[in-house]
């Protein structure tokens, strides 16, 4: 192929007669050559010839296309120490390629994760072994073992209560159960949601206004956890009633009857200067609420509405004469049937998903995710019920650490508890009930009359 600049090199070098001569496509006349003597054949070979060998470079020059060689796969991957730093420096060291960095960058990188560790708020270790020091005397040890699997490494505690006697089946890591508590997170809105039907402030179908045109009610608020729902209640309210119910479904007071090591946790005399009483309807800000008092409110909404002394039998003959004890019966009956809706939708497609939704063995539950910046630690709750069978358990789960910790890991926790008594078909077997328990139930059916 001969493009116009070759032409024009040819145009340079020969006459226009010549380049007829090479292409062929006119004659030449015979005088043209008969004052050199040579012969036409001879002469044409000659011109053909010397014309091909000066156009060769021209014709390959011009249709040849130069291809840029493509870096190999190590030489592409390979980045200057300059170029490591400032990546480290921009993604915090969120993420550093195994490929063939310098000696300089791969100690930049390891630095800047050092300080990134140093600055940490957070001090309680995300992973620990959590039945350390455990005592298992008078426990289920069916209940145990399904809780200790659930728990797995995890920092945290997990406590099984049954709601119908007040009766702690199991409490694994029990030096964190029994400690003066941890902020509430999420979990103080059950408080909040019951504290607002009772006073009228809302009801299941009332759709507050949030921002703009987003309204919600308060199945959805429940299940999605909106803490712009519920720092409205909480002003609405005002401190003075949202102590009031907090009281009266035991926060701020021992959960349990003669349980040695238990703390009381705590209820602020005053709301908190930064957010007022919205912030602790909607975080706990201020608040200190122990695993013993979240079973114990949880318990009275599985069972209608008696908030029982939780009782914790460490010997056969405590087992034997296990009576259980009420503290007093909250008046939440009507209400039960407004606020289990949204416990319920939290686990089918709110916060809790991962307690894994199953319409034949349903769970209800709140979860609850903060910082506690006096412990400091990360925060994960799950305060639960289940709703199938003969024996319902409550189930709460509280686990402490780093970022990686929050209340639908809990959930994951507690569905899990749920899941493997299942399995060992927990649910379905009769409960043996003794004649002390009988008569404990018998005299708190006389008192409620």
């Amino acid at each position: 192929m001969i493009t116009t600049s070759s032409k024009q090199n040819l145009n340079q070098r020969f006459s226009y007669k010549s380049l007829i001569l090479l292409t062929g496509t006119e004659s030449m006349p015979q005088r043209a050559f008969t004052t050199t003597g040579i012969g036409h054949s001879t002469m044409r070979r000659v011109i053909a010839v010397a014309a091909l060998l000066c156009c060769l470079p021209a014709l390959f020059g011009a249709t040849a296309v130069k291809k840029k060689k493509k870096p190999t796969s190590i030489s592409h991957k390979i980045a200057t120490p300059a170029r490591v730093t400032a990546k480290v420096a921009v993604a915090g060291v969120r993420h550093i390629p195994a490929t063939h960095f310098t000696k300089v960058s791969r100690q930049a990188a390891q630095n800047a994760q050092k300080r990134r560790v140093a600055a940490s708020p957070w001090k309680s270790p995300t992973f620990a072994n959590s039945t350390d020091g455990d005592s298992v005397d008078g426990e289920d040890l069916v209940v145990r073992r399904a809780a200790v699997d659930a728990l797995g490494p995890l920092n945290g505690t997990v406590v099984v209560v049954d709601p119908s006697t007040g009766r702690v089946l199991t409490m694994v890591n029990q030096k964190l159960a029994l400690q003066s508590g941890y902020q509430p997170c999420s979990t103080i809105k059950i408080v909040a949601a019951l504290a607002g039907l009772s006073e009228g402030v809302v009801e299941r179908n009332t759709m507050l206004r949030l921002s703009g045109r987003l309204r919600m009610g308060l199945t959805e608020a429940l299940a999605r956890s909106n803490n712009h729902y519920f720092s409205n209640v909480g002003e609405m309210l005002g401190y003075e009633r949202v102590t009031y119910y907090a009281r009266l479904f035991g926060l701020g007071e021992k959960a349990g009857l003669g349980i040695t090591g238990e703390e009381s946790g705590t209820w602020p005399d005053t709301p908190p200067r930064d957010g007022g009483v919205g912030m602790m309807t909607s975080f706990g800000l201020g608040i200190n609420l122990t695993p013993l008092q979240l079973a114990a409110l949880v318990g009275s909404i599985a069972n209608g509405g008696t908030l029982y002394y939780l009782q914790y039998p460490r010997t056969q003959a405590e087992l034997s004469g296990f009576v259980p004890r009420v503290k007093r019966q909250l008046d939440i009956q009507d209400w039960i049937p407004e606020v289990k809706p949204g416990m319920m939708g939290a686990v089918e497609y709110g916060t809790a998903r991962r307690a894994g939704y199953d319409q034949n063995e349903p769970i209800a539950g709140k979860t609850g995710t903060c910082t506690d910046s006096r412990s400091p630690t990360h925060l994960g709750w799950f305060g639960s019920f289940n709703d199938v069978g003969r024996n319902k358990l409550v189930v709460v789960v509280l686990l402490t650490g780093g970022k990686s910790i929050n209340g639908p890991v809990a959930s994951g926790v507690a569905g899990l508890v749920y899941k493997n008594l299942s399995r060992a078909n927990f649910f379905q077997q009769a409960r043996e009930i003794s004649p002390a328990i009988l008569a404990g139930h018998d005299a708190a059916s006389r008192a409620n009359e």
